[in-house]
């Protein structure tokens, strides 16, 4: 536990710098945009719906889809497109209370102040302004909540950010670090509403003491995310950096960092960008935003290719490497030796009770089933390919975190899941994996892919060589069961699967 603690708090000042910078940044720009735009709409009363209306179609949409939105739009990944969304995020609080704020100024004080003979920027700002400004801070200490908050899930689109600890963390149960991750953020947001909360004292009190605090506090925090740019671990030249995506798995992590490690002993810098959805990731990978990554063959066939027909392994990866070496520039660099394909399992004692011993056999009984599965499968091409091929019309479909699929079989809150061949959860949750007679699923070698900018890089593909071919299928259940049940780092299981493959050639 104090081993596991020490390591998650080494990574602390990495991540809580990137969300400092980029919540702070985003922050910035909603009060520079908001503020001028809501004195502007009640000056001109036929924007004001408008323009309200789209900040709450903004807050509307829940911030993972703002933020995974973002990356098609600008062709990239990681801070920029984390920042807009987050920046459209703040919107709505900051806008609709400075509105308010101004709106509900006494008309009584305002025909006052024409009579002394105010301009109208001089009711602004002596008489509108004053009035307004505790609701006006009430908009911009929820934005900040809300900023801080969202921040978080800039982990799938490639920012660094509290979220690291606590999408990796759900994914291998290592609840230490959602819990460092958790108490971050929440610390905080709770510091930043308080210092503006301050801030705002001292100018009502005009306080110089609050006043001098606030500053002090706001400075710090500013420093702390600026630290960032000053160490150079996130923003460093692609150039010069290997910057390696995982999807939002425990074996992804591994082979990441075990990619990692062989990048390192080659002499180069390595940006790990993880919990990445398949199809942000492929986007990266092809848009030279991610250098190198892990994917299976299944996946790419299926979803990037949409390709329906199915293939021996060989002749489907051969088609593959050349198919995406063509579109795209990007290299196959080869199968590291292991296939991780997508199956459903059952519990043993259903299983045995039924007499089920693969998906043909299932489908008689999945009208009074419930099937549960990670958040993407559902909508891809492989779901409708066992859907419609064995006729599953099950009870009800159920769509999760994939570290909570094994815990909800068990405690019989779900009858089916689809598993991965190479976790090591299923033998220790005594599942059984159903046969696919009439081969629905594509083959799912796993490959290392390079960006088309990487493939032309002769050093990392020496570099990247020696892993290909070399991981067996029980290494890599092996791998994953360290982390999975016997809650052994990351880092240390890479170790180990290292060791095994070194020790085994």
């Amino acid at each position: 536990m104090s081993e596991n603690l020490s390591e998650q708090l080494q990574l602390l000042p990495d991540y809580l710098s990137s969300h400092l910078l980029i919540s702070m940044i985003a922050l910035a720009l909603g009060i520079i945009v908001c503020l001028p735009l809501a004195v502007i709409v009640t000056r001109v009363k036929k924007l004001q719906w408008p323009t309200l209306a789209f900040a709450s179609v903004m807050q509307t949409i829940p911030g993972i889809a703002l933020l995974a939105l973002m990356v098609p739009l600008l062709g990239q990944i990681g801070f920029l497109p984390a920042l807009i969304a987050l920046f459209l995020y703040s919107m709505l609080p900051i806008l609709r209370n400075t509105v308010t704020g101004i709106i509900g100024v006494q008309p009584s004080l305002i025909e006052a102040a024409r009579g002394l003979g105010m301009t109208p920027n001089q009711i602004l700002w002596k008489v509108e302004r004053p009035m307004a400004m505790p609701v006006i801070i009430a908009g911009i200490r929820t934005s900040t909540v809300w900023v801080v908050g969202t921040a978080t899930l800039s982990t799938p689109v490639g920012a660094t950010s509290l979220g690291n600890y606590i999408f990796s963390g759900l994914q291998t149960q290592n609840y230490t670090s959602v819990l460092i991750g958790c108490i971050a953020a929440a610390g905080l947001a709770i510091v930043l509403d308080g210092l503006i909360r301050l801030a705002e004292s001292a100018l009502s009190q005009k306080s110089k003491i609050r006043g001098i605090i606030a500053a002090i506090g706001l400075t710090l925090i500013v420093i702390g995310g600026l630290s960032t740019y000053v160490t150079g671990t996130e923003y460093e030249s692609e150039s010069t950096t290997v910057i390696i995506g995982s999807k939002p798995f425990t074996e992804q992590y591994i082979l990441s960092e075990l990619i990692g490690q062989s990048c390192k002993d080659a002499g180069f810098a390595v940006d790990t960008r993880s919990s990445m959805g398949s199809t942000i990731l492929f986007e990266a990978l092809k848009n030279n935003n991610v250098t190198c990554y892990v994917d299976y063959t299944g996946t790419l066939w299926a979803n990037v290719m949409k390709r329906s027909d199915l293939l021996p392994s060989d002749e489907l990866l051969a088609e593959l490497t050349k198919w995406l070496d063509t579109q795209y520039g990007i290299r196959c660099l080869g199968p590291l030796g292991f296939e991780n394909t997508y199956a459903l399992a059952v519990k043993k004692h259903l299983a045995d009770s039924l007499k089920i011993k693969t998906i043909a056999d299932l489908s008689n009984y999945t009208p009074n089933l419930t099937i549960g599965s990670d958040y993407e499968f559902f909508s891809r091409s492989e779901w409708f390919a066992i859907r419609d091929n064995y006729k599953l019309k099950f009870k009800k479909t159920l769509s999760m975190d994939p570290s909570l699929m094994y815990s909800a079989i068990l405690e019989d809150q779900i009858e089916v899941v689809t598993a991965y061949s190479t976790d090591g959860r299923i033998a220790a949750s005594n599942l059984v994996v159903l046969g696919d007679p009439k081969q629905a699923l594509p083959p799912y070698d796993a490959v290392l892919l390079l960006s088309p900018n990487g493939s032309e890089n002769n050093e990392l593909i020496n570099a990247l060589k020696p892993l290909i071919g070399v991981i067996d299928g029980n290494e890599m259940r092996q791998a994953n069961k360290r982390v999975d049940f016997d809650k052994i780092s990351v880092s240390n299981a890479t170790l180990e699967l290292k060791n095994s493959i070194n020790n085994s050639q």
